[in-house]
């Protein structure tokens, strides 16, 4: 596969991610688009469907951020532990701090649900 072919699969399945979302969010938040609201804007509560897609946001991009740093640390680090063995303890850490969006953009999702 060319690397143009896979960035296009890249941008198509990005798209569907986010038509994906903006979907669950129209069905499972329907005071999102009542025509009612349930608190004021000048009250300082927020929605909970606000609340829940900025949660849903932070973890998804956190994961997606992720996912991009371990494909480019990982192609990285197996190529140089095939050069040079010895370091592949370095290379796994260098793995591990990539993964840890995603622990932060968790952690993250859980202080902005905790409002709720």
């Amino acid at each position: 596969m060319t690397s143009h072919a896979f960035m296009g699969k890249v941008r198509l399945s990005f798209l569907a991610t986010i038509l994906l979302m903006v979907g669950c969010a129209f069905v499972f938040t329907p005071s999102l688009y009542a025509a009612e609201t349930v608190t004021g804007p000048t009250s300082g509560q927020y929605t909970t469907a606000w609340v829940c897609i900025a949660a849903a946001l932070a973890f998804g991009l956190g994961a997606l951020g992720a996912g991009m740093a371990i494909s480019k640390v990982g192609s990285a680090a197996m190529g140089a532990i095939s050069e040079r063995p010895e370091i592949a303890s370095n290379a796994l850490i260098f793995i591990a701090l990539a993964e840890g969006l995603v622990v932060f953009g968790f952690i993250t999702a859980l202080m902005i649900l905790a409002k709720v």
